[in-house]
């Protein structure tokens, strides 16, 4: 099933796509006012009965779409963890080393942006970038968690752009800066629950720039699986009904190319998985 976090009517809720309309589940079950409350509480294995009993009443058309998980407490983020992303930034001159972990940053939640909300080009920097990600949402409580338990653990899939400020991003050798400006990480448009994905499915990806593809590989080619990033985060922190894993991004991103190219207001950037959906965000400057 497909869940999103939307506004209706000047209302903030959430609910199960049927068709081109919603059923609004945050009205219908007051006492799970959030997607990640409804999560939290384990209920997403009676989802599909829950929603049977509320009319999908809502157009899409007529809802602002939210992020996914609004506010989770924790947006994990890999980064260089595609073979071919990783060949680029080996022809870029940069760190030819494969790590023998994981690499993650934190990204907070209010860097992110909605399914057809404008991702801002902030004043300070003119070299936003794409690149489009296979997003987690993780769906029980763990710590610990062994990788080939991990696909217990997961709520469901989504799609992320974890858009970029590239030159922030190397200021002292440390990505973080250049990943957590606000309305830059875009998600959505909604979760796609475990049972239309199985967990060792390769996911076609692709990104494209004004209608122009960019990026284009299927999760087959992550250098660390989404068990193993489950399994290493979790040994740092406990996982919660909510969090995000974002899974890394393949190659083919903007300053990868001869003369670099980024995103400027007026583009439009598209990121599309199999089975999970289009991510549509325009580009805009910052106020």
């Amino acid at each position: 099933m497909k869940l999103l976090s939307f506004e209706h009517g000047g209302r903030a809720s959430w609910g199960v796509v049927q068709g081109h309309h919603v059923a609004d589940l945050g009205r219908a079950y007051p006492q799970y006012p959030t997607l990640q409350s409804y999560i939290a509480a384990g209920r997403l294995s009676a989802v599909a009965q829950d929603a049977a009993s509320v009319l999908a009443d809502i157009p899409l058309d007529a809802i602002r779409y939210l992020p996914v998980i609004p506010q989770p407490e924790k947006i994990v983020c890999a980064i260089r963890n595609y073979h071919d992303h990783h060949r680029e930034v080996v022809a870029a001159g940069l760190d030819r080393e494969l790590s023998a972990f994981p690499p993650i940053f934190l990204r907070v939640w209010r860097s992110q942006v909605a399914h057809g909300q404008p991702i801002l080009r902030p004043h300070v920097s003119q070299s936003l970038d794409w690149e489009g990600e296979l997003a987690v949402v993780i769906g029980k409580e763990g710590r610990n968690i062994p990788a080939a338990q991990a696909h217990e653990y997961i709520a469901g899939y989504s799609v992320y752009n974890d858009a970029s400020i590239r030159e922030w991003q190397f200021h002292a050798k440390a990505i973080c800066a250049g990943k957590n400006f606000e309305a830059t990480g875009a998600f959505g448009p909604w979760l796609v629950t475990t049972d239309e994905i199985a967990p060792d499915r390769a996911l076609k990806l692709t990104t494209r720039l004004n209608g122009e593809l960019v990026q284009s590989t299927t999760t087959a080619d992550m250098i660390f699986s989404v068990a193993q990033q489950i399994e290493y985060a979790s040994t740092i922190f406990t996982l919660v009904p909510g969090d995000v894993i974002v899974t890394g991004t393949p190659g083919g991103v903007g300053w990868s190319k001869k003369p670099p190219r980024f995103m400027v207001p007026g583009d439009v950037v598209e990121v599309e998985i199999e089975g999970i959906g289009v991510l549509r965000n325009p580009i805009a400057q910052a106020a």
